[in-house]
């Protein structure tokens, strides 16, 4: 019987754990203050490499029952990698690993490794019809450094064979993590050992490919001749073989090993800036899969592969470092005027808008971030301002109410005066906006304070940083060279703590403002180098809305889109705005606040309605607007 057709190209097996990264570059992983965390290890990273290049990838691995373990599924959930084989481990932690950047030539790492949950993976572990569902397994040489998984590993390469599938070795060296070093010695490359070479050497035969730098090849082969072990290697396999060699590129040999290494294909590096090593060569090994999993020359995957590992090299940690398709599409085509990637702005724009982790095709967001006016609101009925957070927690239970389990449930909270609701919204998959600006400042002024990435860096990753900001093209000189400034530091701070950023764009009331007025403020940011994962727009007029969506079009065709603010709108001018909004192509959704609460909140601070009436209240008028957004997007699709 014929095999089925596999629904997956590739599954990495073994290794996966929380890299811990120091932020600080330059010094001792001693003098590290702060870390940033990435999912990691060879046969992660490399599923996360392959998924960003539009292969179909599984992990198979164990992870700990703990956060760290959640952490793993769900990254890699989101960057589109299969997690059905990803088994949590009630008995063993995740993994960690703690690393750094100290020069050009050292990245010391801390490999925390005791008992962790990966290297409990057994041949019980290995489902064969999994297995058979892949057109290629690949396996990393730490999960063959035990008996255990040792013997996991070849039951995967022995099902992928007898299924015809393929078998791809990352030889993945860490002589500490085969018990050759110290712990404090988790850089170190090589260590001749003739036990784990003739361990290894016990795989190749099986292989169909096999790649690793020259100290890997060495190891493997068991010379430190890279040309004598490659010979070695050839002996005991036909796998295609290899041989990464940093910026000098690869060199690949698909048969018999000539005299001279330079005389086997060879796949030219890239001349960039070494910024970081660490995980380039398993961004390598998925540029490399994208070739040759789908048959392309080998001259291409080298040229995959050595694209991806420029990258790599080029930016901090490493799975996130790794380029969408898109982004190395361009690179390719284009290349780059930068020696130092991580500065091109052209690729970073790519990168962040092609490697975002969350899709929201619609947002229907019930705004309550409202903090000025609440505050007059309260003072005016004599209520002490701190009964306003309980407001919001209630706002927070309408929204939920009404919005249900629903797709494109958001909420904008600010953490001021929300923050118990904001406490409520974290982890349950909401959208959420929280608001940065300081309410009514022209000049733009941030509440947090004037270092706004000091602010954000105590902000969860979910939370969307909305900026509202009365900005009109025709500000005078000194006007509008103050509020793009503050929003260059915005958007400059929101991309280094990896938050998206919502711009909210208002012109003031005191300036003529016609049909392109918001159009022009648009273009005039993004000629400044701001792009904004979201707009926030008051409802334009048909005509406005051309000449908006042309400047999204034309300056970021990857922009998350337009959602709606309401401007205390009543409900049927807010409908009309929707049943114009619905049929624009770059039209998200809506943020809507005063319309939905503003009574109920002027009843319950003014002690007219309890608790239980001012959330039926809001629900009631918040889901009147999902409902009435629903029927306009559904009427625009069943015209066109």
């Amino acid at each position: 019987m014929a095999e089925p057709t596999p629904t997956l190209d590739v599954i990495c097996i073994g290794r996966s754990s929380v890299d811990l990264y120091g932020d600080q570059v330059g010094g001792r992983l001693e003098d590290m203050a702060s870390f940033a965390k990435y999912v990691g290890g060879c046969p992660t990273n490399i599923s996360v490499g392959a998924a960003r290049l539009g292969l179909r990838s599984a992990l198979l691995t164990r992870v700990g029952d703990e956060h760290m373990g959640r952490f793993i599924r769900e990254q890699l959930a989101a960057e589109g990698v299969e997690t059905s084989h990803i088994i949590s481990d009630p008995e063993r932690l995740t993994a960690l690993v703690i690393l750094g950047i100290r020069d050009r030539h050292t990245f010391p790492l801390i490999f925390y490794r005791e008992n962790c949950a990966d290297m409990a993976l057994s041949e019980d572990d290995i489902d064969e019809a999994f297995i058979a569902s892949a057109r290629a397994v690949v396996v990393t040489g730490t999960h063959f450094s035990t008996p255990g998984v040792a013997a996991m590993s070849r039951k995967a390469m022995r099902l992928a064979r007898a299924h015809g599938r393929k078998v791809a070795l990352d030889i993945d060296y860490r002589p500490v993590l085969w018990a050759l070093t110290g712990h404090g010695l988790g850089e170190e490359r090589f260590v001749e050992n003739a036990d784990v070479s003739a361990h290894l050497q016990g795989i190749l035969p099986d292989c169909d490919l096999i790649v690793g730098t020259e100290e890997e090849i060495h190891i493997a082969g068991g010379a430190t001749d890279t040309l004598a072990a490659l010979r070695r290697i050839r002996e005991l396999s036909a796998a295609t073989l290899v041989v990464k060699r940093g910026p000098m590129g690869c060199v690949v040999f698909p048969g018999a090993i000539p005299d001279d290494i330079e005389q086997g294909v060879k796949g030219p590096g890239f001349p960039v800036e070494v910024y970081n090593v660490l995980g380039a060569g398993d961004g390598f090994m998925a540029g490399f899969l994208r070739g040759w999993l789908r048959d392309e020359p080998i001259e291409a995957a080298c040229r995959y592969a050595n694209a991806c590992g420029a990258f790599a090299v080029s930016r901090h940690g490493c799975a996130p470092s790794y380029p969408s398709w898109a982004e190395l599409s361009q690179f390719l085509e284009q290349g780059s005027a930068h020696h130092r990637l991580r500065e091109d702005p052209a690729l970073n724009q790519v990168h962040w808008a092609t490697t975002r982790i969350r899709d929201w095709p619609e947002v229907h967001a019930m705004a309550f971030d409202h903090r000025s006016q609440l505050e007059e609101m309260a003072a005016r009925n004599g209520v002490d301002p701190d009964r306003i957070g309980a407001f919001k927690l209630l706002a927070w239970q309408a929204a939920k109410q009404a919005h249900g389990d629903a797709p494109g449930f958001g909420v904008l909270i600010d953490g001021r005066l929300g923050s118990d609701a904001l406490f409520a919204a974290a982890g349950t998959g909401t959208w959420i906006g929280r608001p940065i600006e300081l309410p009514g400042s022209r000049p733009l002024r941030f509440e947090g304070g004037p270092d706004v990435g000091v602010t954000l860096r105590e902000w969860p990753l979910e939370h969307v940083v909305k900026c509202l900001v009365q900005y009109h093209p025709d500000d005078g000189p000194e006007m509008r060279a103050e509020q793009d400034r503050q929003l260059l530091a915005l958007f400059d701070a929101s991309r280094a703590t990896r938050h998206e950023l919502l711009l909210e764009i208002i012109p003031p009331r005191t300036m003529p403002a016609d049909d392109h007025t918001v159009a022009r403020a648009l273009d005039h940011l993004y000629s400044i180098g701001i792009h904004p994962d979201w707009w926030k727009l008051p409802p334009p007029s048909e005509t406005a809305w051309i000449a908006i969506q042309e400047v999204i079009a034309r300056r970021d065709p990857n922009c998350r889109g337009v959602v709606l603010l309401g401007l205390e709108a009543p409900e049927e001018e807010l409908m009309a705005a929707f049943t114009l909004a619905a049929r624009q192509p770059w039209c998200r959704g809506f943020a809507v606040g005063r319309t939905i609460f503003g009574r109920a909140a002027e009843d319950w601070f003014a002690g007219r309605i309890d608790d239980d009436e001012a959330v039926g209240r809001m629900a009631a008028s918040y889901g009147s607007l999902i409902a009435a957004w629903q029927d306009a997007r559904a009427a625009a699709q069943a015209a066109a």
